[in-house]
């Protein structure tokens, strides 16, 4: 995650190239003097509204101060050279700064000035600076364009021939959409290196056969690529090492290089990166394992000082099939198709090459990214969204960098095609496995389930299911809904393809009358055509066809599995090509789990056809989506939650958990419904308390340490009359003694169902909304789902609906129905909660009451933990 308190960032230019971003210093006095000093005059009037050069030792004297929160100054810097600065100083306003900025004249319309502008906003917002404001010439249409471009809403006026302009820093959906179509465009051309080189390189070479550059070597030259290719060994230069020249160093290269692909000894990897660099090579790729800590901080080091795109280390290298790229150590060359795939594992990349060439399905470009250090998913999905040729991502991510950033970058290429992905590391071994093997923690199933089904992206829960969606959607439109038809010519099949669906969550519907007649007239008297249609085992192929057009005409009907036992009266299948509908085959017998016949896929079982028209239906269902945002939230008083977070944390600098008052008071600031409560010390002001809310009340202990105070004998339920609230606390006093702190009375709320619902702040994805069902069994019943916050309304209702709880409150003959709206509309302020105050480290209602007519909090805890602010979306690399 970015982290605001960073020293210095690289980020990529329009054009591609990286600089470094990082604050000034006073040692920074004479560099910023020397870029101003090397403006043009007309740069000079433009900044400074005159041709005064001696502002520029003011200038750098002033923006070099140390920091604080009324100023703060940012230098772009390129090769060592700075090349442009932004500061801002305090208007007198409240709130409001004034932001200046100089770039060099040689890096105009580069970029400079706008990737300057986010981050020294971004470094604003965290200081509490809500609005930039910016005095420009109106001759100065350079400066006016970054202003206009950055997608932050403007207010302009022009008094005294002065433009002035006041730029709320809000960080609202337009903006973002502005910084991330930027981002993709940088991103693209930085790639260009990288997927579509003109020259290639392997730097480590060997003359062995079996080893891993020289079959890297003979893989690009077997894949027809038609740009230059080298090998690098200082033991074979000058000869022809597998059909290509040899140099002894990159620097013996006769023409540029764009592509290196370092395959050496680990201790040697560090030293190879730099002598590519220093010959200007814009992409690497480091095959090489086993890397060190320190020699991958210096391997990021070198990539960074020479401006290199980096994929690895620890992989398999990349392809890209539109032009004959096959850098790998595969076994296999991928067969050049619409699928663009992205993986961690080598070993997985190698198994979805084989399935998907075996299949036809193909691929366009391939990256086995490994520990990815640099270049990773996001990378590709930006790559793949601006390729033409990709209509099917497919991602293998074991740990993520910026879940924030890939979950809104993934939305959108999900809006153009679909993607899938496998969840890896979901048990316990499972994780442990993952975070070894790519040096990065791995994240809970849950937290990962919520990214996947925020970002639009369909998630399988093992490689075979995910190739099966693959075969689907790569050759059948997108399903217009979740009615499945199923006709078979085994009877028996088809009730186990129903079962399927019922699993799936798709349905079965009853056909229509008209449609049952075209049956009934085709088929033998003894066929079954409600559906499932068994049309018995007897029928050719011609009358088979004319079944499965009868039910996709049927408007009921949105897909077709059609299940055939081959006969020796004829193959069935191909009575499929042509469907109305999209359609899928199950072969009864068939020994390959999946293939595609005619265009058709063709599955062995029909739990895994059905399982992939459900993913299908997932996809099209959340493309057809209309775009949703959080809603604007009433009773909210952000004021109040910061100062009682503020006031806790001042006297807690290492965080702890939120006394019950300050809890209480917390969430009532963001209008969460808790039942009617006071706080009490002793055993009068329980007694007091008990009669201002005049009801049956519960007594519960705060005592420090323990956090289940049932299990602990600190709480009594159903209190009446002071006697009862007397001698509750008298026991409460006896059990806990002089730890007992005091004790929250609470009016007893009416039963309901039972539910939690919690938020907790993940160190890598944020803040983290979780649902499920609540009580005292919450645990045993692990029933729950998360997403990310803070929420959509759509998302929230999501959120409900995935448990086996919303069974519950949907209501049934013996309980009424909750009160789902209210239900929504806690999880809506707890997700802004949570999402506005990151200092939040834990939050539960357990329980939270759903009665037909509202909602009830009844039981809360907060921890709070000192975090430092970050920026999910500001654009820099990894």
């Amino acid at each position: 995650m970015t982290e605001l308190t960073d020293a210095r960032a690289f980020a990529l230019l329009t054009d591609g190239t990286q600089v470094e971003i990082r604050r000034l210093a006073e040692a920074d006095c004479d560099a910023v003097r020397e870029l101003h000093r090397g403006l043009s005059d007309e740069s000079v009037y433009l900044r400074f509204f005159g041709l005064n050069r001696s502002m520029a030792v003011q200038v750098a004297v002033r923006v070099c101060r140390a920091e604080d929160h009324d100023h703060a100054a940012l230098g772009a810097w390129l090769g060592g050279e700075l090349v442009g600065v932004a500061e801002y100083e305090p208007t007198g306003v409240p709130g409001e700064a004034e932001v200046a900025m100089a770039v060099a004249d040689r890096m105009h319309h580069r970029g400079v000035g706008t990737l300057l502008l986010e981050h020294l906003g971004s470094l604003a917002r965290a200081n509490g600076v809500v609005a930039f404001r910016a005095d420009t010439l109106p001759a100065n249409t350079a400066m006016l364009r970054v202003f206009a471009d950055a997608g932050m809403p403007a207010l302009r006026r022009i008094r005294d021939g002065v433009v002035e302009l006041t730029m709320p820093l809000v960080s609202d959906d337009a903006y973002l959409d502005a910084v991330a179509e930027r981002e993709r465009r940088a991103d693209v051309a930085s790639l260009e290196p990288l997927l579509r080189p003109r020259t290639v390189a392997v730097v480590g070479a060997s003359r062995r056969r079996g080893t891993v550059g020289a079959e890297i070597v003979r893989n690009i030259v077997a894949g027809g690529f038609g740009g230059a290719v080298y090998a690098v060994n200082p033991h074979s230069a000058g000869a022809d090492l597998h059909g290509v020249p040899c140099v002894a160093t990159p620097a013996d290269l006769p023409e540029p290089l764009d592509l290196a692909v370092i395959a050496v000894p680990a201790g040697a990897v560090v030293q190879a990166a730099a002598a590519c660099g220093r010959v200007g090579t814009p992409a690497l790729v480091v095959i090489s394992s086993g890397l060190t800590a320190d020699r991958g901080r210096d391997l990021v080091a070198v990539c960074r000082e020479y401006g290199m795109r980096l994929v690895g280390p620890n992989c398999l290298g990349i392809a890209n099939t539109a032009i004959g790229l096959d850098a790998t150590f595969g076994a296999r060359a991928p067969v050049r198709g619409a699928a663009g795939v992205a993986v961690q594992s080598g070993g997985v990349g190698i198994a979805l090459v084989e399935q998907l060439s075996r299949l036809g399905v193909g691929l366009s470009t391939f990256a086995s990214v490994g520990d990815k250090y640099d270049v990773s998913a996001n990378d590709m999905l930006m790559w793949w969204e601006a390729d033409e040729t990709t209509r099917l991502g497919i991602l293998h991510v074991e740990s993520f960098g910026n879940p924030r950033k890939f979950a809104r970058t993934a939305r959108r290429v999900a809006a153009g095609m679909p993607l899938l992905t496998v969840l890896a590391g979901r048990s316990a071994p499972g994780s442990r496995a993952a975070a070894s093997h790519t040096a990065a923690a791995a994240t809970p199933e849950l937290t990962r389930r919520a990214l996947f089904a925020q970002a639009g992206i369909v998630a399988t829960d093992d490689l075979g299911e995910l190739v099966d969606a693959a075969a689907l959607l790569a050759t059948q439109p997108l399903p217009a809904g979740p009615r499945v038809a199923v006709v078979s010519n085994a009877g028996g099949a088809g009730v186990l393809a129903a079962d399927a669906c019922a699993d799936a969550g798709l349905t079965v519907p009853v056909l229509g009358a008209a449609t049952r007649r075209r049956l009934t007239a085709v088929l033998p008297s003894c066929a079954a055509v409600a559906n499932p249609v068994d049309t018995t085992a007897a029928v050719p192929a011609g009358v088979f066809r004319k079944a499965v057009d009868a039910v996709a005409a049927d408007a009921a009907v949105d897909v077709v599995v059609a299940l055939v036992a081959p006969t020796a009266l004829g193959d069935l299948r191909a009575a499929l090509g042509g469907c109305a509908k999209p359609v899928a085959a199950v072969v009864l017998g068939q020994p390959e789990t999946v293939k595609i016949a005619n265009g058709i896929p063709c599955y062995a079982y029909p739990e895994n056809a059905v399982r992939a028209f459900a993913h299908a239906w997932s996809h099209a269902r959340r493309r057809g989506a209309p775009a949703d945002a959080p809603p604007e939230l009433t009773g909210l008083d952000v004021e109040e939650a910061r100062r009682i977070i503020g006031g806790f944390l001042a006297g807690a600098p290492e965080g702890g958990r939120l006394p019950p008052a300050e809890t209480f008071r917390l969430l009532q600031s963001y209008g969460l419904p808790l039942a009617p409560w006071r706080w009490a010390r002793t055993r009068a002001e329980a007694v007091a308390a008990a009669r201002e809310l005049d009801a049956p009340v519960a007594m519960k202990a705060h005592v420090p340490g323990v956090v289940h105070k049932t299990a602990a004998g600190g709480v009594h339920l159903g209190l009446r009359g002071d006697d009862d609230v007397h001698d509750a606390f008298r026991w409460l006093v006896e059990r806990f003694g002089d730890d007992l702190e005091g004790v929250l009375v609470q009016a007893m709320a009416d039963e309901g169902v039972e539910v939690l619902c919690g938020a907790v702040q993940e160190e890598v994805f944020g803040a983290v909304v979780v649902f499920g069902a609540g009580g005292i069994d919450t645990d045993a019943l692990a029933d729950r789902a998360a997403r990310l916050a803070p929420l959509t309304a759509g998302e929230a209702d999501d959120l409900i609906g995935e448990t086996r709880s919303a069974a519950l409150l949907r209501g049934h003959r013996a309980r009424p129905a909750g009160d789902v709206p209210a239900l929504r509309d806690v999880l809506l302020r707890l997700s802004r909660l949570a999402a506005d105050h990151p200092e939040i480290a834990e939050l539960d209602l357990n329980p939270t009451i759903v009665r037909p007519d509202g909602v009830v909090a009844v039981d809360a805890r907060v921890r709070l933990a000192p975090r430092r602010i970050w920026d999910p979306y500001l654009r820099r690399l990894r």
